[in-house]
């Protein structure tokens, strides 16, 4: 599986990918906005967009498909209850359902619910590697996760980042919709102070390129972004501090909700 991150240089901050197979040079356009990189980028490489996969149906993630359909004929594929939402389907995707591009890449569909009510996350499953990735849309961001403002729920992202993101394998890849890495960080270290690793992540990556960003993993992910750390003390007597209600041992819901609450303001 070769991945190629594009990244938009929009107000939005988007990221598109090419996903591609090595073997035949097919490739999935993930979320791609800026339909004239992706489709550059695809021409450098030798390879041919055969399907689009969009995360969820705001316009961010959509606005580039009816162009590379228009030059490519490929496939769109999104979540199942989103064929009202994203014009011209082709294919519906519940949990579980595996996408191939070509002969050696094969992605699962996660169900993801959380910003929309239709969004997916895609899962790498390589025949010829043991490398695992994330696509993850706008539902994990490194350091970050996502608003809840167009459609979404933050219970429903909870139980996202619970039942399925805090599962996968810590070696585990992270492709965000959005490079939003350094604000994500600045709120981690206001929530939690003395997070260290969280600091010096800041201080080495203040100022990246996003045309050649940073790819965490779910370990790093693990100690610098606040909505894994729910159990965290200082997490918690800060969060204290804005909601003097909270109990003392508050269950991670209610501290997830809360972060998502007080990072809408951010």
């Amino acid at each position: 599986m070769i991945v190629k991150q594009i990244w938009t240089g929009n107000n939005y901050r988007n990221f598109n990918y090419l996903i591609a197979c090595p073997e035949t040079g097919e490739a999935l356009a993930v979320d791609p906005l800026d339909a004239d990189k992706c489709l550059a980028a695809a021409k450098d490489a030798g390879w041919q967009i055969t399907q689009i996969l969009n995360t969820h149906e705001h316009h961010d993630h959509t606005g580039g498909n009816a162009a590379v359909v228009a030059k490519t004929g490929a496939k769109i594929l999104a979540h199942r209850n989103a064929s009202g939402k994203i014009d011209n389907v082709a294919r519906g995707l519940s949990a579980g359902d595996v996408i191939k591009v070509g002969r050696t890449v094969e992605l699962e569909a996660m169900d993801t619910p959380g910003h929309t009510m239709c969004h997916v996350c895609l899962r790498s499953h390589s025949r010829t590697s043991d490398e695992q990735a994330l696509f993850s849309g706008d539902t994990l961001f490194n350091a970050g996760a996502g608003n809840c403002h167009n459609g979404g729920h933050p219970a429903a992202l909870y139980k996202t980042f619970a039942e399925q993101l805090d599962r996968l394998p810590e070696t585990t890849k992270i492709y965000p919709g959005h490079d939003y890495i350094e604000n994500n960080l600045r709120f981690t270290l206001a929530r939690e102070p003395d997070n260290a690793d969280a600091a010096n992540m800041l201080e080495r990556l203040a100022g990246q390129d996003p045309a050649n960003a940073y790819v965490s993993t779910l370990a790093v992910e693990r100690t610098v972004n606040t909505f894994f750390r729910l159990t965290s003390p200082s997490v918690i007597a800060r969060l204290r501090e804005s909601f003097p209600d909270l109990p003392e041992h508050p269950d991670p819901q209610t501290v997830f909700l809360k972060l998502r609450e007080l990072r809408n303001k951010w």
